[in-house]
């Protein structure tokens, strides 16, 4: 028999590296022939190298009105009619919401849908999120009533979202936590030695990563007279209607201690050098961040939302505070910064809790069992 085709439909070539590599790997090893579509700018080569079939798409993220929709959708069909894939994995919600129509409409392969995150359309209270949550709502209830359809999420907070958009789906909404972490590459590290107590903040520079409440935070520790030091990794991103602007990021630089790192392409280098964790965000799936930061024995403080609450286990790894509340926050780093024992303690307990459970080698078995199983399901 032929090898089974599974295509992956990302927004950008960087995501796939970022996100999926693990578990394309892990499919490949198991028999499957991988293929990738996504908008190709710098890592074509990389993912070519890697032995799988690369599709350039023409799409943007920031491309949102229906023109644009359909213009995607459109060529997304034609790539499934033409490849003719067995399974489709859609990640995030734009490729979900246009593969998840492309898919519909060809009426051929079956669907992997990954839900990172319930993004600007279900977080944001503009009109304009709104009007958009309608359409993606029907789409979803579609794919969750689809024979061979699956909706992965990453925690339990939005599987319980999906179960209210759609009752009695249970059978077509999977947990799987996160894209996995290599274990063996992100070992343990010690809490450093050096002074002041770094606090490490590795995540795009939106506003919904919390990131303004951080500064407002650190602000709070400086006029406390907290000895402490912030260490910033990540840029801005422009195709996302909540990216900061280079200048306000800039103008962080003004206060004692801010370093501004922008992209860092081996983050175990942050982690050397700081001391504890912190990811404020409004909403998440399960932050890669959190897991590396994890996967390095580091101590976390974070929101208490779902998907943070799957990495930052308070009263084991983590201090959990609520969203937008930039006292409590400072209040939960200050203890942190203060207290080098629990430090310690709750690091320690970061790496038992990704080893092995969330490795990419445990997530990218889950993975390939869902792809082997909805092949399985009659059509």
């Amino acid at each position: 028999m032929a090898a089974p085709k599974l295509l992956y439909l990302v927004t950008e070539d960087w995501v796939f590296l970022s996100h999926r590599l693990p578990m394309a790997r892990a499919a490949r090893a198991a028999g499957f022939e991988v293929a990738v579509a996504a908008r190709v700018a710098e890592h074509g080569e990389r993912i070519r190298a890697e032995g799988f079939a690369l599709h350039p798409l023409a799409w943007r993220r920031r491309d949102l009105g229906p023109l644009a929709a359909l213009r995607a959708i459109a060529e997304i069909f034609r790539l499934y009619r033409r490849e003719r894939p067995d399974v489709v994995h859609h990640v995030a919600l734009k490729p979900m919401i246009y593969g998840g129509i492309a898919a519909l409409l060809a009426r051929r392969p079956a669907i992997v849908s990954s839900l990172t995150g319930t993004g600007y359309a279900f977080s944001s209270p503009s009109l304009k999120a709104k009007l958009m949550r309608l359409p993606i709502t029907l789409i979803l209830r579609a794919l969750l009533a689809r024979q061979r359809s699956v909706v992965v999420v990453q925690n339990e907070g939005h599987r319980e979202l999906l179960l209210r958009l759609a009752p009695g789906a249970a059978d077509h909404v999977a947990i799987v936590r996160g894209s996995g972490i290599d274990t063996v590459r992100y070992r343990p590290l010690p809490d450093p030695e050096s002074r002041p107590v770094i606090i490490g903040f590795v995540a795009r520079l939106l506003a919904d990563k919390g990131v303004r409440s951080l500064i407002e935070a650190y602000r709070l520790l400086l006029a406390r007279g907290v000895a402490v030091g912030l260490v910033i990794a990540g840029t801005p991103d422009p195709e996302n209607p909540t990216s900061i602007p280079e200048e306000e990021v800039r103008g962080w630089l003004a206060l004692p201690g801010v370093r501004w790192l922008g992209h860092v392409s081996d983050v175990r280098e942050v982690w050397r050098d700081a001391h504890i964790a912190v990811l404020p965000s409004l909403h998440e799936g399960l932050p890669k961040s959190l897991l590396e930061a994890a996967a390095c024995a580091r101590p976390i403080v974070a929101t208490d939302v779902p998907g943070c609450r799957e990495i930052a286990r308070p009263g084991l790894n983590a201090l959990l505070v609520p969203v937008a509340d930039p006292t409590a926050l400072a209040d939960a780093l200050r203890r942190l910064v203060e207290d080098a024992t629990l430090r310690r303690q709750l690091g320690a307990a970061s790496r038992r809790l990704v080893d092995p459970a969330l490795s990419d080698a445990t997530v990218g078995a889950e993975t390939v069992a869902l792809y082997r199983r909805l092949l399985e399901v009659r059509r």
